[in-house]
């Protein structure tokens, strides 16, 4: 019991015996012996716990031993010794210490001496019972700060009002017919009274059913006789103000362990939300960087086939990544930014450690994969880009390649054989000159081709430097051609030689052949070269480059006329040589005897070159118009670019300006943050059809904007940093005001933080430098000194809102430290109080106790995680309480 040393205050109807007794006379003898029997009970019910009882309460404590011995089993203290001597003097002697005591306790003794109590006297003996029943059962108990008799009458209304038939207004009457107590112990252990089978009509039933169970099942004596109750007109206040604080005791424990069990319940509903949090921040953040890791070697792999329709193919892979792959992981990357933020916020409020992630999880390790993998993304994409552009230039060098070989292979075949001929040997001397003639028109045919053969190898040579996917075969056909070149050289010499040798026999020569030859032979030259020109494709990006190429064909046509005149001038040269084999009838003088080129294939080729023409006007003009959709395109990206890349930028100022907390209430802040994020997927669309033109951009081969500063990659960075912007900064302002609601903390106070923090964080980051943050401190009144001292304290409090020792202050740590001292929260001393009480004091806990008192999931839960109890007087299945809650609030594997 507990022992205070206030006096009892009788000032609201409890008076002192003899006060009361002289204003209404003698006591009532229905009262007088419903308190003894009362008194004479709750006195046994204590003295048996030291082995003894009394049966007469005016005879056993005349000597006042049995007295001071009731007082110390009550009070937990020691008496003075008693006096063992059967004298009067000595009984008085021990009862005057026995009140002596009483009076120590703050309780004022009136008109009761030690005589009358060794005399016997029943009124004065009764009276100090019930002064003693006042202060060590009735006085301790309080409700709403009421004194002892309204706080236990305010308990046994509560406690009964759900219950028909039960209007406890006093301690008289209220109580009679039984059902107040019957409910007072239903409302506790339901399963002792089934309390719908009670009826008002039997009272006696009633009273015997309560006070029976009472003494069975909850150890509190028949201190009240059923009879007597119903019988007396008016029982006696104090005989059942003394049983029923005697129900207020023995359900005190029960409420103490449900409080205990709630706190307890409490901190592990805690403890195991964060527990969640942690497990789902782990998996989230394994997940995510596995990913990256599996991405990465795919955006950094440069290998291809080489081939144009390689690289378009990996191109519209990187799109579907951008489009399809990408966009769920910058989600997951916003919640798990947030769910570590909440984890936080919420251990700073349970007063638990902060969270560190697994080694290579933190929020800077994901933070620094994930601008890796961007950086990856914008090398992949620019390879992409550059590797078209380059087999494209590729693919036409290649169509080039073999343009030229062809017209030079058409040109060889048959050269090899005609050089090796001995035709020469049977020929007349008019046979024989026309065929050195001939030959050395072919010499000079030969040193034209000379120009086609070089730049058919350095053709071959740059596709090679280019790493063309068929470069194989490329050198294998430039091998052969240079090959038969060095042949024709080599053939082309011994001829010229053998020719020489045979000048001296034939020496006739046909002037006509001769200069048809000489001179059809360039103009063939100029034909296949033209020929060559009007189909060579061709790369440009702009209509620039498309409208010089229009005027130099312009001024090609131009030239035309003077072509058809040296065309008809070769070919009356023909016509002379006809003529003249009719006047005189040569034989064999058709046949030109140096040149293999005959009339019939100019007319062809130029034939072909009038066609070609107009061919090349048609393809010069497809292409300009081609170029100029390419502008319309450039001028449309630029546009929409040039509106949304602004509009972003003021987003994003927006949000910055409200995340600095400068507009008005948290709620308000959090109410505009909302806004702009539902302006922000309003505005989607735009960023939709700008990805659609881009799309047409990049299909068009279009490199280069002169248009716009803007390109799509970074809109595309833009946007994402405008949503986890705006993610981040409901997420704090959500965390702050949950330590607003949680500390108690009001907007003005909130206010005065934000603007100090602000004012010292000048360039608006979100963040203080360790000195910005003790300058903020002091300049709102926190004390830090300048010497060692001063620092010590200063490091001290930087560890507590810097935990992880990043360099800077953010304004939710702040915030949280400006709060945390001054409030009261759950601590480790205060979760081994409630696990002392469920376990009755013992230093260990059983599982049955844990199971009795907790719900089953967070008893089973402490069950898992309790150490065995490994201290004196261990039982089997003993569990360790006290290093479980220690752990609770520091650093385990919990």
């Amino acid at each position: 019991m507990n022992s205070h040393s206030n006096d009892i205050d009788y000032s609201n109807g409890y008076m002192e015996p003899e006060e009361e007794w002289e204003r209404e006379g003698l006591l009532d003898p229905a009262w007088e012996k419903q308190q003894k029997k009362t008194f004479t009970a709750w006195c046994n019910s204590h003295l048996r716990k030291a082995g003894t009882a009394i049966e007469n309460i005016e005879e056993d404590f005349r000597n006042g031993l049995k007295l001071m011995l009731l007082l110390e089993v009550i009070s937990g203290e020691t008496l003075p010794k008693p006096d063992r001597g059967k004298m009067r003097f000595h009984k008085i002697a021990n009862v005057n210490k026995a009140l002596d005591f009483i009076a120590s306790k703050g309780v004022k003794l009136v008109s009761i001496g030690a005589e009358e109590i060794v005399d016997g006297n029943l009124k004065m003996t009764l009276g100090m019972i019930w002064t003693i029943i006042l202060r060590f059962a009735i006085q301790d108990i309080s409700v709403e700060e009421m004194t002892a008799k309204e706080g236990l009458l305010l308990w046994c209304q509560r406690k009964t009002a759900p219950y028909k038939n039960v209007n406890v207004q006093n301690f008289h009457l209220s109580f009679k017919d039984g059902l107040a107590f019957c409910a007072l112990i239903h409302r506790h252990r339901p399963d002792l009274i089934d309390y719908h089978k009670l009826s008002k009509d039997n009272p006696l039933q009633n009273l015997n059913t309560a006070f029976d169970v009472a003494e069975k099942y909850l150890d509190i004596p028949r201190m009240l006789d059923p009879e007597d109750l119903i019988n007396t007109p008016k029982p006696d206040e104090r005989a059942i103000m003394t049983y029923v604080s005697c129900y207020y005791h023995a359900f005190q424990g029960a409420q103490q362990a449900e409080t205990a069990a709630n706190r307890i319940c409490k901190v592990l509903k805690v403890n195991q939300e964060n527990e969640r949090l942690m497990e789902e921040y782990e998996r989230l953040a394994s997940d995510l960087l596995e990913w990256i890791r599996r991405t990465l070697p795919w955006l950094q792999s440069r290998q291809a086939d080489n081939s144009l329709s390689g690289v378009q193919k990996r191109l519209e892979e990187y799109r579907t990544y951008r489009r399809k792959h990408k966009p769920p992981r910058v989600e997951q990357k916003a919640k798990l930014e947030t769910n570590f933020n909440t984890l936080q916020t919420k251990l700073r409020l349970s007063n638990r450690p902060a969270y560190m992630p697994t080694e290579g999880k933190m929020v800077s390790d994901i933070a620094n994969a994930w601008k890796g993998l961007e950086q990856s993304e914008k090398s992949f994409e620019d390879w992409l880009l550059s590797e078209m552009m380059r087999l494209e230039r590729l693919e036409h060098l290649a169509q080039k390649f073999k343009a030229k070989a062809d017209t030079h292979e058409d040109w060889t075949r048959g050269k090899e054989e005609m050089l090796q001929s001995s035709d020469f040997r049977q020929c007349k001397l008019n046979d024989l000159k026309a065929l050195k003639k001939k030959h050395e028109a072919f010499e000079s045919d030969l040193a034209a081709h000379q120009d086609r053969v070089e730049q058919i190898a350095a053709i071959a040579h740059e596709l090679n430097t280019l790493e063309y996917h068929d470069s194989t075969s490329v050198n294998i056909r430039c091998q052969r051609i240079c090959d038969q070149w060095d042949r024709l050289g080599s053939l082309t010499q011994k001829r010229r030689t053998d020719l020489d040798d045979a000048e001296k026999i034939l020496e006739k020569i046909d002037i006509l052949h001769l200069e048809f030859a000489k001179r059809a032979a360039p103009f063939n030259n100029w034909l296949d070269g033209t020929r060559e020109d009007l189909v060579d494709m061709f790369i440009v990006h702009t209509v620039e480059e498309i409208q010089g190429l229009i005027d130099a064909h312009g001024q090609f046509k131009a030239t035309l006329s003077d072509a058809d005149k040296e065309y008809n001038s070769i070919i009356g040269l023909v016509k002379d040589v006809e003529s003249t084999v009719q006047k005189y009838q040569i034989p064999g003088g058709l046949q030109n005897p140096y040149t293999t080129l005959t009339s019939s294939d100019l007319s062809k080729k130029w034939s072909e070159v009038k066609h070609l023409v107009p061919q090349r006007d048609t393809t010069l003009q497809a292409e300009l118009r081609k170029q100029q959709n390419n502008e319309m395109l450039r001028r449309q990206f630029a546009e929409k670019s040039n509106q949304v890349g602004p509009w972003i930028e003021r987003q994003m100022d927006a949000v910055t300006a409200i995340g600095m907390g400068l507009q008005g209430s948290l709620e308000d802040q959090l109410h505009q943050l909302k806004q702009y994020e539902q302006n922000v997927f309003a505005y989607k669309p735009h960023i939709e059809e700008l990805e659609k033109i881009h799309q047409a951009v990049q299909e068009g081969m279009i490199f280069e904007n002169r248009y716009t500063q803007y390109t799509m990659e970074t809109l595309r960075v833009g946007w994402e940093q405008l949503l986890t912007s705006i993610n981040r900064n409901v997420n704090e302002v959500e965390n702050q005001i949950l330590t607003r609601d949680s500390k108690g903390i009001t907007q003005e106070q909130l206010n005065e933080f934000r603007a100090s923090f602000n004012h010292f964080d000048k360039n608006r980051t979100g963040r203080l430098a360790p000195e910005e943050f003790k300058s903020c401190l002091v300049s709102i009144g926190y004390s830090i000194g300048k010497d060692r001292q001063g620092e010590i304290d200063f490091q001290r409090i930087l560890a507590v809102v810097d935990p992880n020792s990043t360099g800077y202050v953010h304004f939710d740590a702040f915030l949280d430290f400006m709060t945390r001292e001054s409030t009261d929260t759950d601590t480790a001393e205060q979760v081994i109080d409630s696990f002392r009480i469920l376990a009755g004091d013992k230093p260990y806990i059983l599982s049955d106790e844990l199971r009795r008192e907790l719900p089953p999931d967070q008893a089973e839960y402490c069950i898992q995680r309790m150490a065995p109890y490994k201290g004196v007087n261990a039982v089997p299945g003993a569990l360790d309480y006290m290093s479980f809650s220690t752990a609770l609030y520091g650093e385990s594997d919990l």
